[in-house]
């Protein structure tokens, strides 16, 4: 499908062997890399954030016994909390693979075709979504584990790629840019979506018809626009390592000894790994709003399935605007204060989704209006900054800690979400118990000298960060 571009030992003229290349050839990389999140953010936004949730909650509650619970594995479950609980096991699987991918991936220099793997397999099990209706919850609740896996691994891929292809000082923009690709697709396919869902009837589909359509089309777009990444971007020349040959024979090891091994590498760097702590800490919570966001819409707020995606379709179009507004905030003020001041955003807007009423779409517009101005950013400047606290040669595996927590797919902040409301019954109890993780992951962060981390990471520290 793709040419082997592995570059020879040594690296090819013009070429550093495992850093950024010369400018014309690290732009088309740039330019390729872009698309990734083109191709995949589709998934996240109108599987995740807006189809899924509502319809396979909708799917638990007819295959629901008479006090409300399904059984998986014979384990008592309210229906109403199964999507959260879906997607925090989801993050166990991908914790056992992450780290595993990553090293291998540092330790052969062969990103590419693990990126085409996990891509693949993401994209086919949400084209399988397709066939997700009457009571097979259970299906839907298998095929959600598996797209989130493979997400999951194939972002550590992506993202180990941000060092590699961008200068210290560009890392901000090009993030930037890349989270603004996404959110541009994930508005184009949602306007589609938006016309097939609400005119169904002039389709000859029904309700259902037309949601299974719109998951299966992320599935596709998912895999049509990875061809592109695949053909611009190269694999790097592995840095030597004795042990190389042993890690990389040892593949099929188990991902949390890995993870370990990974864990032990970065108590030599201190400050990266406090920076990892803050960022899995309040991106759990971003992220848990993320995906939960249309199930609260749909279940608390009685909100119909047109509002909500049209509310994620606003979210996307200002999260262009927001991602590439705070890329320029960073560049005065550096992403550390420019992230706190997102947080302190994010705190008030949950503060502001418990008490809004009910059936009143035009607040939960504003509402999603705040999101889209701080959404992108903050994950685009998270990214980027810790590209610089990654020392070189380690950046695959680097990224898989961080990816743990990374578009909705960690385990903490879905599971408090689904335990508050299956112990309170209220959604409303379960969208303020997300407001710890921004408290605490802002403290974290605030206490993380970010210029002293860079230099300890053995990277030049830019002028602004």
């Amino acid at each position: 499908m793709t040419a082997d571009t592995t570059e020879p030992p040594g690296g090819t003229p013009g070429h550093a062997a495992d850093g950024p290349a010369d400018p014309a050839e690290r732009r088309r990389e740039q330019r390729g890399w872009y698309f990734y999140d083109f191709a995949c953010s589709v998934y996240s936004t109108s599987v995740i954030t807006v189809f899924l949730g509502p319809y396979l909650t909708s799917v638990a509650k007819a295959a629901a016994d008479a006090d409300g619970f399904v059984h998986p594995l014979g384990v008592p479950v309210r229906a109403g909390s199964l999507f959260a609980y879906t997607v925090s096991v989801s993050i166990v699987v991908a914790i056992l693979l992450m780290p595993l991918v990553g090293a291998v991936a540092d330790r052969t220099g062969r990103k590419k075709p693990l990126l085409a793997a996990a891509a693949y397999t993401g994209a086919a099990a949400t084209t399988g979504m397709f066939f997700l209706q009457g009571e097979r919850y259970l299906l839907g609740a298998f095929l959600l584990i598996v797209a989130n896996a493979a997400l999951s691994v194939s972002m550590v891929l992506y993202n180990a790629y941000l060092p590699q292809i961008a200068e210290p000082d560009e890392r901000d923009a090009v993030s930037s840019r890349g989270w603004a690709f996404g959110y541009t697709s994930g508005a184009l396919v949602l306007v589609l979506n938006l016309v097939l869902y609400t005119g169904h009837d002039s389709f000859g589909l029904t309700e259902g018809a037309a949601v299974r359509i719109c998951l299966a089309s992320a599935g596709l777009w998912w895999g049509a626009f990875t061809l592109v990444p695949l053909r611009r971007l190269r694999d790097r020349r592995a840095a030597v390592d004795p042990a190389a040959g042993k890690i990389a024979e040892g593949a099929v090891g188990s991902g949390w000894k890995q993870l370990r091994a990974t864990l032990r590498d970065m108590r030599r760097h201190p400050l990266t790994l406090a920076f990892l702590l803050a960022y899995l800490i309040y991106n759990d919570g971003v992220q848990t709003v993320i995906s939960q966001a249309s199930v609260y819409g749909s279940e608390e707020l009685g909100l119909d399935q047109t509002t909500l995606i049209t509310a994620v379709l606003l979210v996307q179009v200002l999260a262009v605007a927001g991602a590439l507004g705070m890329g320029r905030l960073a560049r005065s003020y550096g992403a550390k204060r420019t992230i706190l001041a997102s947080l302190a955003v994010w705190t008030a807007i949950l503060v502001a989704g418990y008490f809004l009423p009910a059936d009143a779409p035009v607040f939960f517009y504003c509402l999603a209006a705040a999101i889209g101005l701080v959404l992108g950013g903050s994950q685009a400047l998270s990214r980027s900054l810790f590209s610089h606290l990654v020392p070189r040669g380690k950046e695959a595996e680097y990224f898989s800690a961080y990816e743990m927590s990374d578009r909705g797919l960690s385990w903490l902040g879905p599971l408090v979400f689904g335990l508050a409301y299956q112990l309170t019954g209220s959604y409303r109890d379960a969208i303020i118990s997300l407001v710890i993780f921004f408290g605490v992951g802002f403290v974290l962060l605030a206490r993380v000298p970010v210029r002293a981390a860079v230099a300890a990471a053995g990277n030049p520290v830019p002028a602004r960060i």
